[in-house]
């Protein structure tokens, strides 16, 4: 009887499997909408992601002693837009005043005449010197350096409007990610094909790699431009805050480092004459600048970002002329998050291969 009627029905796999194929197409399409729709919020949604994730544990302590997650979220907001922003506008502001200013000191300082006085001074040095003079034209190397500057500068100014509708929208989905986190988390577990100990793995890794990125890359590099503007400012070279942001932006890159503006500094103070400086220069980029990169990264981070350096070059700088500015965060965390898939596909695997056997 039970033949009779499974002959009479047919099987159930067939009649399923045409009506999960249009669900399947429906649901593909609909998230490449709606990513193509979140694609002009990339920034504000990576910046307020990454803030949420590192304010978390001040946003729990509010949360605990106010009842209301409304009020908490408000209150934590207004905190990290005061942590965060009245930094940025002091330095920004800065850096805006000193950016016209350093091509004007910054320029003449690689001119073709002193070029040549150094090779007069240094016979030694002279072929080395020709050598370097005919492969980089350092005039215009820093010609385009500083109007670079100046040109980011002016388009700050003149973007205002966009940047200042880019920063209330990140703070906007700042205090929703605050308030609603553990129904975002539980409705990603829910969604994504993972168990709970997987997608426990997953945002350990998503939680660990934005630590890491922020407070080792970001924080470790401003820390490094700082130290080094501020000998450049002890010793009296000119624009010391134009050199400290371009040695912090430098640190964010690894493999680069600060070192690719501090030591041709303390090269050209030594070649002029100033030994002293040059040394001090030297000495205080290798064992102070160099050295907080060995010293506070591993103390901020630990074992969090578990990613070799070649690695992390790539997710950064990849990201970076991917996605502009929010690639710094976005490249290594999605970098992050594909190794970590790749082990739980290879645990699965081994854990199939185990059971078979």
């Amino acid at each position: 009887m039970r033949q009779t009627r499974s002959m009479l029905l047919g099987p159930k796999s067939p009649d399923r499997a045409p009506a999960s194929v249009p669900l399947a197409v429906a649901i593909s399409l609909g998230v490449v909408i709606s990513a193509v729709m979140a694609a002009p919020f990339l920034g504000a949604l990576v910046w307020s992601t990454t803030i949420a994730v590192l304010f978390t544990p001040f946003d729990r302590a509010v949360s605990s002693r106010v009842k209301s997650r409304n009020l908490s979220a408000l209150i934590t907001v207004m905190v990290t837009a005061f942590i965060v922003v009245v930094p940025a506008i002091l330095v920004t502001g800065t850096l805006l005043n000193e950016a016209g200013r350093s091509a004007a000191i910054v320029v003449p300082m690689f001119d073709a005449d002193d070029w040549t006085r150094l090779m007069d001074e240094h016979r030694w040095l002279a072929p080395a010197l020709q050598w370097v003079h005919d492969k980089v034209d350092f005039p215009d190397l820093m010609r385009t350096a500083t109007s670079a500057l100046a040109t980011w500068s002016g388009s700050v100014l003149r973007a205002s409007f966009s940047g200042m509708a880019n920063f209330l929208l990140t703070f906007y989905f700042l205090f929703y990610l605050l308030r609603d986190r553990e129904a975002i988390a539980e409705a990603a577990r829910l969604h994504l094909p993972l168990s709970e100990l997987e997608f426990a793995l997953i945002a350990g890794r998503f939680s660990d790699t934005i630590f890491a990125t922020v407070f080792g890359t970001v924080a470790v590099a401003a820390l490094q431009g700082g130290l080094g503007g501020l000998m450049f400012w002890w010793l009296g070279l000119p624009a010391p805050v134009f050199w400290g942001v371009l040695m912090a932006l430098l640190a964010v890159v690894p493999f680069l480092g600060a070192f690719v503006i501090w030591a041709p500094a303390a090269v050209y103070l030594a070649l002029s004459g100033s030994y002293t400086s040059a040394i001090i220069l030297t000495a205080w980029g290798t064992f102070v600048v160099g050295l907080v990169d060995n010293v506070v990264y591993p103390i901020l981070v630990g074992s969090r970002l578990r990613m070799n350096t070649m690695l992390s070059f790539i997710a950064v700088v990849g990201g970076l002329v991917l996605m502009g500015t929010p690639g710094v965060v976005l490249g290594p965390l999605l970098l992050a998050l594909t190794l970590t898939l790749l082990q739980i596909r290879r645990d699965r695997a081994a854990t199939a291969a185990g059971v078979t056997s």
